[in-house]
Order: structure tokens, then sequence, then C-alpha cells
């Protein structure tokens, strides 16, 4: 029976599981995986515990809320791809010596699609000194519409992922101002499953995990357009410039992992995040979600 792994929102930044799949990774490890979309990322890791889906990609984030709302919960990472934070701040003019201390005074469209993005932010206002309700915030448009706004003068700073980042470059209406990966590492992505799932279905786990390191293998030595190129047809609309753009920026910024091991360091980085504004407390320990023994053992 085909596992099914689901993905909880269609993201550029999760292009190497996009990857896995062009390139049968799967099969070639052995295993048989049926790709499914969560119908909003909301309900990707209800879908997991109720069991529409074996395995979901997703963020640790959607784990530690699960726990939060879920006596019941028992989901488990174990196989990290996405190492740091894909999100970008974007202004209309240039500002080569912008710092997230800047903010307060500018009109900042934040992310509403999922919290992560502002939950990280903010955190890195409060450990620069800044506290984040000093921030005249746009947190209820979605990313296109902020993008609109930034063009019109409506804001002067965007929070996005890719491809909104190079497509405002490429059209001059744009520039990066702050890469959120350059903070170092923070778990955004990861596989997660129920407890029993990875007992019951450890060997096509674990050769899902080694697929997955093949294919972050893969990634290390291949160039943007490569990368850009094996995923594009999940990108249709997406422009294959403003694809292998984003695709290069996404690299150089040393987003995706060079191996599925979870660094203790970049959950607690998440974790600290999620805790500070307040999006749960205290936050479900390592120990409790994470599962590196797959990913050890793929190595």
């Amino acid at each position: 029976m085909a596992i099914t792994l689901q993905e909880s929102l269609r993201g550029l930044f999760y292009a190497p599981f996009y990857a896995a799949l062009a390139r049968d990774a799967y099969a070639q490890e052995g295993v048989e995986v049926a790709f499914v979309s969560a119908p909003t990322p909301g309900h990707a890791a209800t879908n997991v515990m109720g069991g529409a889906a074996d395995v979901c990609w997703g963020g640790p984030m959607r784990v530690m809320q699960t726990y939060h709302q879920m006596r019941d919960c028992d989901l488990v990472c174990f196989g990290e791809v996405v190492t740091r934070d894909p999100f970008l701040l974007v202004g209309r003019t240039p500002r080569p010596d912008f710092t997230v201390r800047d903010l307060p005074g500018l009109r900042v469209g934040t992310v509403s699609e999922v919290p992560t993005p502002w939950m990280c932010l903010q955190h890195d206002l409060r450990l620069a000194g800044v506290d984040p309700a000093r921030i005249t915030r746009v947190a209820d448009r979605s990313m296109a519409d902020n993008c609109a706004a930034l063009a019109a003068g409506d804001l002067d700073v965007v929070q996005v992922f890719e491809p909104f980042v190079s497509s405002l470059v490429a059209a001059g209406t744009g520039h990066v101002w702050y890469a959120a990966a350059s903070r170092g590492p923070t778990s955004y992505t990861t596989f997660y499953a129920r407890r029993g799932v990875l007992t019951d279905r450890r060997d096509e786990l674990l050769r899902m995990v080694r697929a997955i390191k093949n294919t972050l293998a893969w990634v290390a030595t291949a160039d943007g357009a490569e990368i850009a190129a094996t995923v594009a047809s999940y990108f249709p609309a997406v422009p294959a410039d403003i694809l292998t753009a984003a695709c290069t920026r996404y690299k150089a910024l040393e987003i995706w992992g060079k191996t599925p091991v979870l660094p203790r360091a970049g959950y607690d980085r998440l974790r600290d995040s999620l805790v500070s504004g307040g999006f749960v407390d205290p936050g479900t320990p390592f120990e409790v979600a994470v599962d590196n023994s797959l990913a050890e053992a793929a190595l």
C-alpha cells in the first residue's frame, strides 16, 4: 500500500520535495508514494492525525500547534529539508544598510497566509531590542495583495517568499532588504507523521528519508537553473527566468539542508519564536516532537 504524502501548501521553498517527486527518488528507493495536497495549510496536521494522510511535509510549527490544541497529539518530525527561514523583506527603495531595527515608522505588510513568518520576524525584533507592537503592520492581506500595494506606494516594505521576491526585483518595484535565512538555523519544513506510523511503516519511511537525503545531495550540486527546470511543472504560472532567479537565491541563502537530520538549534529557535509571539505555551520539547533516528540511519 502506498504511503500518502501530503503537501501543506504549494511553495517554491519546498523545491527539494518536488524534485524528489519529479526525479522518481522514492521509486528508486523502493517505496510507493501517493502525492496529495491539503485543502488549506491549517488542515495539514489534522489530516495526518485523522488518517487522511500518512506523512506530511510542513513546518514543525504545525506539529507544536497540534500538541498545543489536541491532547492526544503524537506527531513526530523525522526528516528536515528546509533548515532556514525562506521569507524576505522587500522594500520599495534600496536600503543596503537596513536592519530590522529600522522597521518602526515604516508601513509593513506581513504574511497572513501562515503564522510562522511573522512569529519569526517578531522574535528577531525582540532580540534586536524592538517591541513588535511598535510596527505599523498590515497583517490581513495576501502576499500578492501586499506586492501590489508595495508597487503602488501604499506600503514601504513587504514580507514575502519566492517567487514574489524575484518578481518584484525583476519589475524594479522591490529591493531586497533582509533575508530571514541570515539569522541561521530555524527549522522550517520536515516530514512528520504519527508515532504509530513511524513504528508500523518504519522501513517505508526509512526509504523515503533516504530518497530525500539523495535529493538534498543532488540539490547541493545543482545550480538554480537545474533546480528550476526540475520543479517547473509544479509552478506552471511562473516564468522560467523568475523561477531560475528564485531557486538561485534560495540556494545562495542555504535554506535547504545538506542532510535530513533536524538540528536542535533550528528547532529551538523556532520554538522560542512561537513562544515569544504567544502562539504556543510552553511549546513542545525537542525530545517529544523530533525523531532523528531515521535520518541518522539514512546517512
